[in-house]
């Protein structure tokens, strides 16, 4: 494909999104009926809508309509394209930008249009960042690194980044984790290299790594990861400390991959569902990596920044309250409630701490931190709360 049969087909792609079809969805579609596309093709097709989507609204601004094409024409002019390089007509191109198209289009307007955040959202942002507001808002802008989590049961981090680069991908140590490493080239070789295929090394964000690096582990503690999900955090406590180790997540399918993951990682693991937690109960440390905004991963997940109503906002708070609520119950006296996000926002993260200790006696925070974006890793929170141990 030539460059203008690719921004062609982001145009198509973008158009389906626009109209409320998933990203991923409307990609897969394009791919099924696309063979003549290559590898290469298919790369750079995805690149233009992931690039496309986090930018919504400042590529709408200068490309003067919010579509397939308003976007790609303002994927140009921010870039210092010649948009008539690719809006020909020719080569399987999109076709030749109008009068219209060549008029329209403007600079967006400085804060929530300038840097693609939802006017309604924008106070709570920029007051949740204080100063580093507009930093965090033009991360989220640009693609995301990609981060490797080296499984200290199957090898060090050396030889991680050696057997790594054996198969072309260069990596290097990220200071957010002593586990973590950033993929500097070969991203794409990593599924199939030998070093994810025998468990070496897991896909996981740095400061995903980081909230479970600071979880207050021992050998021998009983350790529930009551929103498990895919199981990352689950693997990635497992190699920690020889621990008894439980995942349950409220929809289990999410967890149908964690069986085959641990095997590979070497590590046991009890899957529990929702009626198991109660018989299986206390456990010495409960980990509560609850449902979020995302916003703190809208690099990787872009459309979420777009999906997210007032009213989701106020409904996934709540859920998050009625999780650590829950989740109190199981946990041992004198053990461990942690709680993370892989949000920005501090209506999800501090306030609602703040809130649970409100509602709860006998529990104290006794750690609390926050990962941000503009320090090369998703913008996450965790804090560890207490539970007081039992009076003599």
């Amino acid at each position: 494909m030539t460059p203008a049969a690719r921004v062609a087909a982001a145009i198509d792609i973008l158009d389906e999104v626009l109209a409320g079809k998933p990203v991923e969805q409307a990609l897969t579609g394009w791919a099924r009926h696309s063979r003549f596309a290559g590898s290469k093709d298919r790369a750079a097709v995805r690149d233009h809508v992931f690039d496309a989507v986090r930018a919504r609204r400042s590529l709408a601004a200068l490309g003067g309509g919010e579509t397939g094409r308003g976007l790609m024409l303002g994927a140009c002019r921010r870039d210092g394209t010649d948009p008539d390089l690719l809006f020909s007509g020719v080569a399987y191109g999109p076709p030749a930008l109008t009068p219209e198209e060549r008029a329209a289009g403007r600079d967006p307007e400085p804060g929530a249009e300038a840097l693609d955040i939802a006017d309604w959202l924008w106070p709570a942002f920029r007051d949740s960042l204080g100063d580093s507001n507009e930093a965090a808002a033009r991360a989220l802008q640009t693609r995301a690194p990609v981060h490797l989590r080296v499984n200290l049961g199957k090898g060090g981090v050396d030889g991680a980044v050696a057997a790594l680069a054996e198969e072309g991908i260069e990596t290097r140590p990220h200071p957010a984790a002593d586990t973590a490493l950033e993929v500097v080239t070969g991203a794409r070789r990593i599924r199939n290299s030998v070093a994810y295929r025998d468990g070496l090394v897991e896909l996981q964000d740095a400061a995903s790594q980081a909230v479970v690096a600071a979880l207050p582990l021992t050998d021998g503690m009983r350790v529930l990861d009551y929103c498990a999900g895919g199981g990352g955090k689950t693997l990635a406590i497992g190699a920690r400390a020889e621990v008894a180790l439980f995942a349950h997540d409220a929809l289990p399918h999410r967890m149908q991959d964690l069986p085959e993951r641990a095997a590979r990682a070497g590590l046991k693991v009890d899957i529990l569902e929702p009626e198991d937690l109660e018989g299986a109960a206390p456990f010495d440390l409960v980990l509560c990596d609850v449902p979020c905004s995302g916003s703190g991963a809208w690099r990787r997940a872009p459309e979420g920044k777009w999906r997210l109503t007032p009213q989701a906002l106020d409904e996934v708070i709540q859920t998050q309250a009625e999780i650590l609520d829950r989740a109190a119950t199981l946990v041992a006296p004198g053990g461990v409630l942690a709680y993370a996000t892989c949000s920005v926002l501090a209506r999800e993260n501090g306030d609602q701490i703040a809130a649970f200790l409100a509602r709860h006696s006998g529990w104290h925070n006794s750690w609390q931190h926050a990962w941000s974006v503009v320090a090369g890793t998703d913008g996450f929170f965790s804090a560890q709360l207490t539970r007081d141990p039992t009076p003599s």
